[in-house]
């Protein structure tokens, strides 16, 4: 058994592993977390992945990494940046995208696509964790709920309060004293969430607002996340079936289109499409960037 094409998105909290057949369907899908940029969550998502699909390591015939650990993932051909992979991914999924907001563990990037599916621009925060799954873990810790509470709680909150600061390592002295002050949790996680969604907006305001809007991630499994965002954006806001494999899909359909060729249409260079190192003090300052080369 021949011609199966193999996408991984090896990210900052968990693995992602897409099985194409020679027809580019589906075969197989699978997340793991465990733990922080994992080769051992690699290696059980691929084994799941190969299992779920019936075939072998051997029956592959290309295979395409992405994701913070990209350069850790064994047996690919090449790897190539989550902006290119997210693109080409949610373009499939989601035929006539023009924004794609992914939101992770530990990034958030916004990525306008053209009529054809390509990347057009993208602005990125990966030095950061205000408004990713980071922050919203740190949400979940400071009033403590399950992370599966966070959406009712958040969309059940009616009263909008001042939540001043945005990086994760502060945030949750200063929920923790909204807590202590008779602030109700809902409103507390309501609020975080408008927050995140405004941070995100200056994403989005640096690659131009457009519609559709696709949002993928592990966040965009969080309905008040999508919500928040639909109404900060003024805009309806889709969501895949299976969001958090968006970057892992593409990277198969890149495997199967031709790596080289597919990656140079979708605007890849030779830079990797990530911004400069920066730090906390200037975290407030996101750099934009275009066609995977860094703007000064």
């Amino acid at each position: 058994m021949t011609g199966h094409y193999l996408g991984v998105d090896l990210g900052s909290t968990t693995a992602k592993v897409v099985v194409l057949d020679a027809a580019g369907d589906i075969r197989a899908a699978e997340v793991v977390q465990m733990g922080a940029v994992s080769r051992a969550g690699c290696e059980r998502a691929l084994e799941l992945a190969l299992a779920t699909a019936g075939i072998t390591r051997d029956d592959v015939a290309g295979a395409i990494a992405t994701g913070y650990g990209r350069r850790l993932v064994p047996g690919v051909d090449r790897s190539f940046t989550e902006i290119t992979c997210h693109a080409r991914g949610a373009a499939a999924m989601s035929p006539g995208v023009r924004l794609v907001v992914d939101i992770g563990g530990q990034d958030s990037k916004a990525i306008a696509v053209d009529d054809e599916g390509l990347v057009e621009n993208f602005a990125m925060n990966d030095r950061c964790a205000s408004g990713t799954g980071r922050f919203f873990e740190v949400l979940a810790r400071a009033i403590e709920c399950d992370l599966g509470e966070l959406a009712a709680l958040a969309l059940a909150g009616d009263k909008a309060l001042e939540v001043s600061s945005m990086c994760a390592t502060f945030a949750e002295t200063e929920l923790i004293s909204l807590l202590a002050q008779g602030e109700r949790r809902e409103d507390i996680a309501a609020s975080v969430h408008r927050a995140v969604a405004t941070r995100t907006l200056g994403l989005v305001a640096q690659v131009g607002r457009r519609s559709p809007v696709v949002m993928t991630g592990g966040v965009a499994h969080n309905a008040a996340a999508v919500h928040f965002l639909a109404e900060s954006l003024r805009a309806e806001v889709t969501v895949p079936a299976s969001p958090q494999v968006t970057g892992a899909y593409g990277a198969a359909l890149l495997a199967r289109d031709g790596a080289g060729r597919a990656a140079r249409g979708a605007g890849e260079t030779a830079v990797d499409a990530r911004e400069p190192a920066r730090s906390c003090s200037t975290c407030d300052v996101t750099t934009p960037t275009n066609l995977g080369v860094p703007v000064p």
